[in-house]
Parts: structure tokens; sequence; C-alpha cells
């Protein structure tokens, strides 16, 4: 499962580019979302690798990000009470393994698609510039983990 970050904002985005983002509900400088691992998506990021930011996200930081930044319809708080009471799972730890392992998605449960962070502690590196070459853009692999928590 990745976790998709928006860096850079809408001025002069090409179209195409900028429908992408729209697919993958990224309208916002600093919103995230939760995507599968499979080919269309792949596309989909490299398309708009130029102000987005992505990689494979862990349960320990999921479980972080969906316990501070999750939300249900009606911008209420996800909580383990919610969980027990509404779905099949237990705790929000359960619901971050589920996710990551495919069984469900964060809309079957109530939980908007959309995560709304901050910017980050201590700044992006460069919004012009990959990962690669010291930059903050594109794929970064398990570095996500740590970007998303200075975001959360």
């Amino acid at each position: 499962m990745f976790l998709v970050i928006r860096i850079r904002g809408r001025t002069g985005v090409k179209k195409g580019i900028s429908d992408t983002m729209d697919m993958l509900r990224l309208n916002r400088i600093s919103h995230a979302v939760l995507i599968d691992e499979n080919d269309s998506y792949k596309g989909m990021l490299q398309k708009a690798k130029d102000y987005i930011t992505w990689g494979e996200v862990d349960v320990e930081t999921l479980s972080k990000i969906i316990s501070k930044r999750g939300r249900l319809v009606g911008d209420v708080h996800i909580s383990d009470e919610y969980l027990q009471e509404n779905t099949d799972y237990k705790s929000i730890e359960e619901l971050a393994n589920a996710l990551i392992d495919g069984e469900v998605k964060a809309q079957d449960v109530g939980m908007k698609p959309v995560f709304r962070f901050h910017p980050p502690r201590k700044g992006y590196k460069g919004i012009r510039k990959p990962v690669t070459e010291g930059g903050s853009l594109g794929y970064r692999g398990e570095d996500i983990n740590d970007l998303a928590l200075r975001m959360a």
C-alpha cells in the first residue's frame, strides 16, 4: 500500500497531470491518500511525479496517521470505541493492518479517503527536485513514513 502526498500546488500544471491528481483525490497541498500497488496507480504516480511524493507505508505509521488525522463524515475523529461499535475491528492498529493487507478500503469503515496534513516540521528539502537529487518529489520508499510523521 502506497501513501501519496501532494507537495506542489496547481499553478502551471498541465491539464492531463491535473486530471490525474484529481483522480487520486489530491486536490490541495499537504493532502495524502492511500492507494493500492497496481499497474494503473503506478502509471498515475509516474505521470504526476513532479508534484507528489509516495512510498510504502508501514503499520505503525498508518495507525498513528489514522488516530491523529483520520476523519469520519462530519469531521469526527476516528476512535477505538467507534471501530468496536460500528465495524469488525477492535482497534486502530487492526484497521491499519487490514488496510495495508488490502482486506478493506477506508470508505468501507466510514473513513474519509483523504488525510489533511500540516506542512512538515523542519520543512521540505526542496520542492522542485526528485528525492534522488536531494529534493522531496517522487518515489521515496520507506522514507515516506518519516515524512508522514513530521506532517501528522
